[in-house]
């Protein structure tokens, strides 16, 4: 199992996950966030800033440091749409777990999913926009592409889904899909949220995405989903 952090523009090779500051790391707050944080949080304001934890707020208005890597990034026991150990196979250990369980009751119900994308650094996120916006263009791209630091990728708590049925392709029309319909029906039940749900754009900041999941814990994503909310609104609300 591999343990490590990716840096640099090579995908295939991997390198140890050392960060430096990695108790001292705060969240970088933008100045249109404090607005927002005004108001009484839900769940505890220290919580919601926690890099370590599940219910951690990563958007375009919060975000991470660039030296921030997760401490317990490991590979999960599921299929992927490509065979190499590159990092973007890795989690956090508690997330990883829970998507080998939300994967098993997959293959139980015959549904065929595979994780496509999940852990990304920080350079890379910052690769992968510049190359969105080259392009699309910024005001595309911002859309559905996040900037270096405002990726929940780089948390290692979120994950990119899909199936045959779409040819392995991140694109709305999987949340049609039975594969797609199945996972927004019983991911909660695992602890992962569609993260950014359907109508939801103005508050998400980003278009419908029914293959990104986000694990949150299995209390928080039942209270979400029951309430057919985001994890903005369940945390300011």
């Amino acid at each position: 199992m591999l343990i490590g952090g990716y840096r640099g523009l090579k995908p295939s090779k991997f390198t140890l996950a050392k960060d430096k500051n990695s108790k001292k790391d705060k969240l970088l707050l933008d100045s249109k966030n404090k607005k927002r944080n005004s108001k009484n949080p839900k769940q505890n304001d220290l919580e919601i800033k926690d890099p370590s934890s599940p219910l951690i707020l990563v958007n375009k208005e919060q975000g991470l440091t660039e030296g921030f890597i997760p401490d317990d990034l490991v590979i999960p026991n599921i299929p992927f749409s490509f065979n190499e150990n590159l990092p973007k196979k890795q989690m956090k250990k508690i997330a990883a777990r829970a998507i080998e369980r939300l994967f098993s009751q997959a293959k139980k119900d015959k549904i065929d999913i595979v994780g496509v994308s999940a852990y990304r650094s920080y350079q890379r996120q910052k690769d992968i926009f510049a190359y969105n916006a080259k392009k699309d263009g910024v005001t595309a791209a911002n859309k559905y592409s996040a900037h270096a630091g405002h990726s929940e990728h780089q948390t290692g708590l979120a994950i990119d889904v899909s199936s045959p049925k779409v040819n392995y392709k991140l694109i709305e029309e999987f949340g049609g899909t039975k594969e797609g319909r199945w996972l927004q029906k019983n991911a909660p039940t695992y602890g992962f949220i569609i993260r950014y749900p359907k109508d939801k754009e103005e508050i998400t900041g980003y278009q419908y995405e029914p293959w990104h999941l986000r694990y949150v814990g299995v209390e928080h994503a039942l209270a979400i989903a029951n309430k057919d909310s985001t994890l903005e609104n369940y945390l300011y609300s």
